[in-house]
């Protein structure tokens, strides 16, 4: 099993930038990637990014490619999101997400994902 905890949220105003957080423990030697999503009250949760964990391949979403960066440091165990240019609609719980190898799916999907962090929040004032 792996165990994730996320860090780095907090209330920033628009035009800002945070910096997120997901420190893994536990079985990380069998991580496949991680990735990064959102949700926002009444709504689903939604993918922004992934990396996977031995070569550090990216994945973005169209809505947030040019504005976010996904990285990892595997001797920390500690995965990254730098987000700038931070609107109200940023606004929401963001969780990190971790797969083992063997897992399929798609980047893009929740389900594909076995383990979550609790999450952080994020909000944005106009």
């Amino acid at each position: 099993q792996v165990q994730l905890v996320e860090s780095g949220g907090g209330l920033v105003q628009a035009g800002g930038s945070l910096r997120l957080s997901c420190q893994a423990s536990g079985r990380t030697f069998s991580l496949y990637s991680m990735g990064w999503f959102r949700q926002a009250p009444g709504e689903e949760r939604s993918f922004l990014s992934a990396v996977t964990w031995t070569d550090a391949k990216t994945y973005y979403a169209d809505s947030v490619r040019g504005r976010v960066t996904i990285s990892r440091d595997t001797s920390s165990k500690t995965m990254y999101l730098q987000m700038n240019s931070l609107q109200p609609e940023d606004t929401a719980v963001y969780y990190c997400a971790s797969r083992l190898r063997g897992t399929t799916g798609s980047y893009y999907l929740p389900r594909s994902y076995d383990t979550w962090g609790q999450g952080t929040q994020v909000t944005v004032s106009s």
